[in-house]
């Protein structure tokens, strides 16, 4: 079965398929959208801009198409960066850098990782939709080197103070909100084979 999965981010595509692997799913093929995937993100929540990317990657290719919309949601700043995380700067670091700043003066560090996917059919349909979580807190400094985006200053609940970017891909892949997100997806599609 041959999905398209509905980002750019070759990271994402890899992490994806690494995940669909542990969970046995290897009969799934997941393809990248053809270049010029580049959909209108302007929903106003994970799931708005998760179903924009799924219809558009269906639409260019003609196959059933996954989407997730992902972001960091930070307590004391009402959930931003949340679905501007991706742009809250201009790079990676300025991101991270930008983040730690503006939550200098605050003692409430608390944190969540949110991955909304939606899965369309064929012709465009949404077949399956969910939400996967993943909860910890920023730290004041990074630490570690795997993973990408905010990894390196997501303190992981439950992880003894380790950074998501600290973790080995397979622990990470157990726990992050993009995990838990396809879990469901796999559940679903190994459930509902036609």
């Amino acid at each position: 079965m041959k999905i398209v999965f509905a980002t750019s981010n070759p990271h994402k595509l890899k992490e994806l398929k690494e995940i669909a692997n542990s969970f046995g799913a290897e009969n799934i093929e997941f393809v990248l959208p053809p270049d010029g995937f580049d959909p209108v993100e302007d929903g106003e929540t994970f799931e708005a801009n998760s179903l924009i990317k799924a219809k558009e990657a269906n639409r260019l290719t003609g196959l059933p198409a996954l989407a997730d919309d992902s972001g960091l949601c930070v307590e004391a700043l009402n959930g931003a960066p949340g679905i501007h995380s991706a742009r809250y700067a201009d790079t990676p670091q300025a991101r991270i850098d930008k983040l730690l700043n503006v939550l200098k003066p605050y003692d409430n560090r608390k944190a969540k990782f949110v991955c909304y996917m939606t899965l369309v059919g064929e012709n465009g349909e949404i077949l399956f939709k969910d939400k996967g979580e993943c909860l910890g807190s920023i730290s004041k400094t990074q630490a570690g080197v795997n993973g990408f985006g905010y990894d390196p200053i997501f303190l992981v609940d439950g992880k003894n103070g380790l950074t998501m970017a600290e973790l080995s891909e397979e622990e990470k892949n157990l726990i992050s909100h993009r995990g838990n997100a396809l879990r469901k997806v796999l559940e679903f599609i190994k459930n509902n084979k036609r």
